[in-house]
């Protein structure tokens, strides 16, 4: 197991709903793009989902933590998710550290389109998931880095709405995945990551 987080703490983590450019196959990185009628189902079923699991384990939504990040198709989800919940939907703080991995220039992009664009980036990337740097982005060994220090600092359980990059890193963190299976770990939108203290489950 991994050790970025203190012991005994909870997190409850859900990836935002799903988005037209999710469908697509853009990669969005940082550009705010909303999430769509699917993706808003999806965080109605989270919400639910989250209720039952906070009830069912004698948890006060109110002790907890609630943060997002930035853009508005965490924080539209987060929305969603707590009115479900009988919660004021603007309960919650937001961390710029959980914004999604950027893949600056390439942002907008789908892999079909970047193969034909930059060859010899799209083939540095597949031979280097893990530490290839997108012109102006981030790789996710960077992205591991930003996210280390907010697990680490988690003060109290904590849920979190942010995105598939920060869910995969911080896999990577708590259950120590080999890294270069970090940037492939499939994260769904119509689930919850649960770190009980000690082991991951979904929900």
């Amino acid at each position: 197991m991994g050790h970025m987080i203190a012991p005994g703490r909870r997190l409850w983590l859900i990836r935002h709903g799903e988005t037209d450019w999710n469908v697509e196959g853009r990669l969005q990185g940082q550009r705010d793009i909303p999430i769509n009628a699917i993706g808003r189902v999806q965080a109605r079923r989270n919400g639910t989902v989250l209720a039952g699991l906070l009830a069912a384990a004698g948890r006060d939504p109110a002790e907890l933590d609630w943060v997002a990040s930035p853009l508005s198709r965490a924080r539209e989800t987060m929305e969603i998710l707590r009115a479900v919940m009988g919660l004021d939907p603007a309960g919650y703080r937001l961390d710029p550290r959980l914004l999604e991995i950027s893949f600056g220039a390439w942002e907008g992009s789908t892999l079909s389109e970047l193969k034909r664009s930059d060859p010899a980036g799209h083939a540095a990337r597949k031979a280097d998931k893990w530490g290839f740097v997108p012109p102006g982005g981030e790789s996710y060994e960077m992205l591991s880095r930003r996210i280390a220090p907010w697990l680490a600092g988690l003060a109290t359980d904590t849920v979190c709405v942010a995105h598939g990059g920060i869910t995969r890193v911080t896999r990577g963190l708590l259950e120590a995945i080999p890294s270069a299976e970090i940037p492939a770990l499939p994260i769904r939108q119509d689930r919850i990551y649960v770190w009980t203290g000690d082991r991951a489950e979904w929900a």
